[in-house]
Order: C-alpha cells, then sequence, then structure tokens
C-alpha cells in the first residue's frame, strides 16, 4: 500500500462485484473513505465488510444511475456525510451480446444504452457539479474495447461504449481549467458475472471468440483494471486526462 488516495473519499458505482468490488477494494487499500453503490443492497454490504475484514472504510448506498434523482440524492448523501467527493469511478453497467445489430427490440437497446451511457453521463453531471465548487477531482469512467473497437452480436453495448469514451473525452475538454480530470479504462474480457452472462449469452463458441482476440492469450482479472483505474485516479496521473486507457491483454494493439 502506498496511500495513493490517503484521506480522500471515493464512489464507486456497480460496486458490489467484479470490477466495482476490486475497485473499491484498491481505493481502500490506498487509504480512501469509499462508498459503493448500486441497485441492490445486498451486495454493496458484502464489499463493504470485505473492506472492513482489512481495516478499510466503506460504506454502500443504494442507488439506480439511470434515475437522476437517485443519483443527484447519492452524491448529495455522500458529500454531507463526508465533506466532499474527491474521486468518482462509473463502472455501473450491463453487458448486451448474442444477436446481430437488427435483432433487438427499442426497449433491449434502450435498457443498456441508457444503464451503460446515460447513467454514466447523469453520474458524471453531479459529480462535476459538486467537485467544480471544491477543488476539482477525478473521475474515472469504465468503458469497453467495445468502446474503440467493433464487438461482434453486440451493437447497443458496443454504441453504449464507443459513447461513454465520446463522454469522457468532451468532459475532459469542458472541465479541465476547474482541476477536474476525466478519463476511461476500456477493458477486455474479465472473470466477472457479467462476462460470465456475456457467455451465456453468446453460447459455446465464446471462450473461443474472447481468447482468440487476447495476445497474452489470458482473460483479465478484475485487479487488472482496479490498478489501472486506482493509478488513473491518482497523483501520480496529475496530467493525464481525456484519455481511453485499454486494459486489454493486448487485444486493440491489433
Amino acid at each position: 500500500m502506498s496511500n495513493l488516495h490517503a484521506g480522500k473519499v471515493v464512489l464507486v458505482t456497480g460496486g458490489g462485484s467484479g470490477i466495482g468490488r476490486a475497485t473499491a477494494c484498491r481505493f481502500a487499500r490506498e487509504g480512501a473513505v469509499v462508498i459503493v453503490s448500486g441497485r441492490t443492497l445486498e451486495p454493496l454490504q458484502e464489499t463493504v465488510s470485505l473492506i472492513a475484514t482489512h481495516g478499510g472504510r466503506a460504506e454502500a448506498l443504494q442507488a439506480n444511475t439511470v434515475h437522476e434523482e437517485e443519483v443527484a440524492r447519492l452524491v448529495a448523501t455522500i458529500v454531507d456525510r463526508h465533506g466532499a467527493l474527491n474521486v468518482a469511478c462509473n463502472n455501473a453497467g450491463v453487458p448486451g451480446a448474442g444477436r446481430a445489430s437488427d435483432g433487438y427490440s427499442l426497449d433491449q437497446w434502450k435498457h443498456i444504452v441508457d444503464t451503460n451511457l446515460q447513467g454514466v453521463w447523469l453520474s458524471m453531471k453531479h459529480q462535476i457539479a459538486h467537485m467544480r465548487t471544491d477543488s476539482g477531482g477525478a473521475i474515472v469512467n469504465v468503458a469497453s474495447v467495445a468502446g474503440v473497437v467493433g464487438y461482434y452480436q453486440s451493437a447497443p453495448y458496443t454504441a453504449s461504449k464507443h459513447g461513454v469514451v465520446g463522454l469522457t473525452r468532451a468532459a475532459a475538454i469542458d472541465h479541465a481549467t476547474e482541476g477536474i480530470r476525466v478519463n476511461a479504462v476500456c477493458p477486455g474480457p474479465v472473470l466477472t458475472p457479467m462476462l460470465v452472462q456475456a457467455k451465456a449469452e453468446r453460447g459455446p463458441q465464446a471462450d473461443e471468440f474472447y481468447l482468440s482476440h487476447i495476445p497474452m492469450g489470458r482473460l483479465g482479472n478484475p485487479e487488472d483494471v482496479a490498478n489501472a483505474v486506482v493509478w488513473l485516479a491518482s497523483d501520480e496521473a496529475a496530467y493525464i486526462t481525456g484519455q481511453a486507457l485499454a486494459v486489454d491483454g493486448g487485444w486493440t494493439a491489433q
């Protein structure tokens, strides 16, 4: 532990499992007070308990990032209880795979895009509104390799993650003079519950599809992504903004 985030207040959305849980735990090990949010309280409380077991400080707050009133209340509660919001990792999202681009209903499209893109925009909107009145801050959005390349049978997911990368770059420019840095990470396939769901949607060829695209020959771990998020949000990355960092075992280098 190097205390990269000692004394900081950090929000991780989608903090109940996978990349979100690993990121919350890593922030806590770096000295931050961590708030994890999500739609369901029980897995968030499990993350909090895991952090507490290792001597960290964390709190669980229920919020669905698709609904603006819940996002506004989440940020206001954090600032009221902890006095600040220094860092946010916008990780909440859903998969969506297994159909050609014309095979989705409008409701399926909206569910994926609203969660993965609108949810990030709403989160940033209220996070930035506080950060600009304080001393700035750092935001890291979790996109995907599907945010920089086309993804087979995943049109709404690919569109939503491309949107997250574009939103990240635009917001970084908009708020650079306010001391607010905005970056993204673009994970490749990572061993998480979301990947398990995506593999089930893709069918038995899923493992071959994923591994054939990864020069390093393995799937990622949540900690691989967490390490990148925590560094990008730290003062060690103080001159980095508007970037989309691939954490993908070489997928997008090809």
